[in-house]
């Protein structure tokens, strides 16, 4: 059985930082591609970053290039979201999500298999 848990979330001013986690179990970790979504109150959930399986290409939405960085480590079947100059508009609970073998429109909620419960991220003014 596959789970993601995130965890790492929290409250924070404009301007911090904070680094979300996604632990993942019961699947080959290595061989997932790893995305983050977001989803805002009244918002559909969207995109936030991927990086891939084979080689850790990464990709960012356009509001966050620059300031989130994506990364994995597969000896501890985990992702990371390490954010930087949170804004206000960054407040959303964070998802985590796994494609197996994820290649093609990773920016896609549908392409993903599996999703994390989701932590709250914060950012006040």
């Amino acid at each position: 059985q596959v789970q993601l848990v995130e965890s790492g979330g929290g409250l924070v001013q404009a301007g911090g930082s904070l680094r979300l986690s996604c632990a993942a179990s019961g699947l080959t970790f290595s061989s997932y591609t790893m995305g983050w979504f977001r989803q805002a109150p009244g918002k559909e959930r969207e995109f936030v970053a991927f990086i891939n399986w084979a080689d850790s290409i990464t990709y960012y939405t356009d509001s966050v290039k620059g300031r989130f960085t994506i990364s994995r480590d597969n000896a501890k079947n985990t992702v990371y979201l390490e954010m930087n100059s949170l804004k206000p508009e960054d407040t959303a609970v964070y998802y985590c999500a796994a494609r197996y073998r994820g290649s093609q429109r990773m920016a896609y909620i549908r392409s993903y298999d599996h999703w994390g419960q989701g932590t709250q991220v914060t950012v006040s003014s």
